[in-house]
């Protein structure tokens, strides 16, 4: 129960070192060459490199709705081979290095065309989901970086249960929705919604935290390379449920206006 995010619960990130024996009854010569082992600083470049990419996806998704075409098909298309290759690197994680970098511009694809879709709706508003993702990392790096907040097995074990409480809670809610004539109450602009749209997010972000402590251990544990782009994978896919969660939210409180 180290992170709710699938990408850090894999046993890549539980191993002590990439470089341990198992024969440890006789003394060896460990040479640990440090440039083919993941840092902290290489796996925080790789997720600005991954940033970007989202970007430019978002930006083909985005273009086309403003200008009068249906990005239904790249916009879903995105976000299913985004999933897919979430899949294929929890199993796969040495090939991080390729499909972390597809990820981010598959996803890109969805997160533009949602984010079209909401701006029409609402003008205005992704700026101001985009500003609160921002600031709400920030926030929680900083809180991170000086001990403010320290991830204790207690506190990965609450906010493990409580993000599988509310993939649970949304899952159950979307089978009765197809079968029956069902409204989930986090639907609509009710006070209620509002309400779980806000813990969501609060959920989200102490996702971070979890994400940061991974990132920083598999480091100091001397992981292999590619766990760079896996540890910057995982961080993002926080990061796009935390801004999907700010524009939801968002779009409950104008509604209201």
């Amino acid at each position: 129960m180290n992170s709710n995010n699938p990408f850090f619960k894999n046993k890549s990130f539980t191993n002590t070192s990439r470089y341990s024996t198992d024969n440890i009854s006789e003394p060896q010569t460990i040479v640990i060459d440090y440039n083919e082992t993941m840092t902290v600083q290489g796996t925080i470049n790789k997720s600005l490199l991954m940033l970007l990419l989202l970007v430019v996806g978002a930006a083909v998704t985005w273009t086309m709705t403003m200008t009068g075409y249906n990005p239904i098909v790249l916009t879903i298309g995105g976000a299913i081979i985004g999933f897919i290759l979430v899949l294929v690197a929890a199993f796969k994680p040495q090939y991080s290095g390729y499909l972390a970098p597809g990820y981010a511009f598959f996803e890109g694809l969805f997160i533009g065309g949602l984010s079209a879709i909401f701006e029409m709706m609402y003008p205005g508003l992704v700026i101001q989901a985009v500003g609160a993702t921002f600031v709400t990392f920030i926030v929680c790096f900083g809180l991170y970086k000086y001990n403010v907040v320290q991830v204790t097995d207690r506190f990965r074990s609450v906010v493990v249960a409580a993000t599988l409480a509310i993939a649970s809670f949304y899952l159950i809610t979307w089978l009765l929705s197809l079968f029956i004539n069902f409204q989930p109450i986090h639907h609509g602009n009710s006070l209620m919604s509002i309400g779980i749209s806000a813990f969501v997010i609060v959920v989200a972000a102490l996702n971070l935290f979890l994400d940061f402590d991974q990132i920083e251990k598999g480091a100091q544990r001397n992981l292999p390379k590619y766990m760079e782009w896996f540890g910057a994978m995982g961080l993002m896919i926080t990061l796009v449920w935390l801004y999907v969660e700010f524009l939801r939210l968002l779009s409950k409180l104008s509604s209201r206006d």
